[in-house]
């Protein structure tokens, strides 16, 4: 750690892996719940447990972008963070925004809640993802204008990275589209058309740029690869990036009553969203090939190599099994698309994430470069069991959707949404089982950071 003000970043990071484990205890009850129905009812209903899940998803990863925002800023503006008290405040306001959220979804009623936050002054609660009451959406929009604005005057007085720029535009987008949040249209066609400009243009666009700069940022870290190299290739993957996810959100548009000119438009730049995916592949076993050091944090190297081949996989390969409309016709709201969101959100999103505080929190908790041989070995096993755990749900669903998609909108003799969900019950069974062992993976990432003491070869680089 260069810069005293990086410090804040670490407050960041133990709140977004404590937010992981929760989102991930949630989402094995509700895999239990699919096929155990009455599971922990009425405690925790399935439309709860679902909510937890997600929004504890979205709020890691916000944590986490800040976290990591708070790291490589400062570091590549040359320059201590402008206002590190701010970033300490706004922490604590959203940790407890969203503690008070979640709290309020698992002890009351969504109905009874929406009336408690006076939904009705400005109605924005009920739509998937957006369910947070529209107080804790404020909360949000405070955080990241005080966020843009620390790190907007960090960048100002420093030095300009391609690094930094890249990510600011990120979180400028971030906060931009999520806005639209508070867009709640009584027409559900017009509803659904602007919901998607959060949901989609966060995933699919800006979400990206940040995925870009942080990986960018590590492999100049642990590489050595010239600074000047590894930028042009962002600048590659960026610029197809945005091209490909703006006018790819025309894929969720098939079905809810817009013009059938998104069939097209959907289809064609959807199908180019696997490019610069396969591309950000590429760079990061280009870069990795070429390094010019072998640095002792082995671990974040293999993060960052994992993030580019299975956001890759995820992203790309399975987002294209279904993404032209003809296909789209009969897999749309299937466990098609429940396995595509899970291995694109763990590869694209959760594993840079854990790359990004791989690599800093030893430096942050004094370990210089790297942990110790012994705690990354138990990384490494966290990894593996993780990825391949991963792997493993995406695959189960991946074959219910199938069967689904046949049973009831493809075969002679169509049947029902639940008389098909009895037949495909061993495909959730063995999800069930691959989220016990990604649980166990997790676990083990969380006891590496407490494994050993410090390693008196681990110098520190730059």
């Amino acid at each position: 750690m260069k810069y005293q003000s990086q410090s804040v970043a670490k407050l960041y990071f133990i709140a977004a892996i404590a937010l992981f484990a929760a989102q991930i205890l949630f989402g094995l009850i509700m895999g239990l719940q699919y096929v155990v129905g009455d599971f922990l009812f009425p405690e925790i209903p399935f439309n709860v447990a679902r909510m937890v899940h997600t929004n504890a998803l979205i709020v890691w990863m916000l944590m986490a972008f800040m976290g990591a925002a708070y790291y490589l800023v400062p570091e590549e503006a040359e320059t201590e963070l402008f206002a590190p008290w701010l970033a300490t405040l706004m922490f604590w306001i959203f940790l407890v925004a969203a503690g008070l959220t979640v709290a309020g979804y698992l002890l009351v009623p969504y109905a009874t809640l929406a009336e408690l936050t006076m939904n009705e002054l400005w109605p924005t609660m009920g739509r998937e993802f957006l369910e947070q009451p529209t107080i804790t959406k404020l909360g949000i929009v405070i955080v990241a204008l005080a966020f843009l604005f620390n790190i907007g005057m960090t960048i100002l007085k420093g030095r300009k990275t391609v690094v930094n720029l890249v990510m600011l535009l990120g979180l400028v987008g971030l906060a931009v589209f999520f806005l639209f949040a508070f867009y709640n249209p009584v027409n559900v066609v017009m509803d659904k058309f602007f919901w998607w400009w959060t949901v989609h243009l966060w995933v699919e666009g800006v979400w990206e740029l940040i995925l870009g700069a942080i990986l960018a940022f590590v492999l100049i870290k642990t590489t050595g690869v010239d600074r000047e190299v590894i930028e042009k290739w962002l600048y590659i993957i960026i610029a197809m990036t945005l091209i490909t996810g703006i006018i790819g959100t025309g894929h969720h548009f098939f079905w809810i009553g817009t013009p059938e000119y998104w069939q097209w438009w959907g289809s064609i730049f959807s199908a180019m969203e696997p490019i610069p995916f396969f591309m950000m592949t590429v760079f990061a076993f280009n870069m990795v090939n070429k390094r010019r050091r072998e640095h002792p944090n082995k671990v974040a190297i293999l993060w960052a190599l994992g993030t580019a081949v299975m956001a890759f996989l995820g992203a790309g390969v399975w987002g294209f099994l279904h993404t032209l409309s003809p296909v789209n016709y009969y897999t749309h709201g299937t466990q098609i698309t429940a396995a595509h969101g899970h291995m694109a959100f763990y590869g694209a999103y959760v594993m840079i994430n854990l790359t990004i505080i791989s690599y800093a929190m030893p430096l942050l908790r004094g370990r210089n470069a790297a942990n110790p041989p012994k705690s990354q070995i138990m990384e490494m096993w966290s990894f593996w069991l993780m990825t391949v755990s991963m792997v493993f749900i995406t695959l189960f669903l991946t074959g219910a959707g199938i069967l689904q998609s046949y049973l009831q909108r493809m075969g002679e003799n169509p049947q029902s949404f639940m008389a098909v969900q009895d037949q495909i019950a061993l495909f959730y069974w063995l999800r069930e089982i691959a989220g016990v062992v990604f649980l166990i993976g997790l676990i083990l990432y969380i006891a590496s950071f407490f494994v050993g003491q410090s390693d008196p070869e681990a110098v520190a680089a730059d």
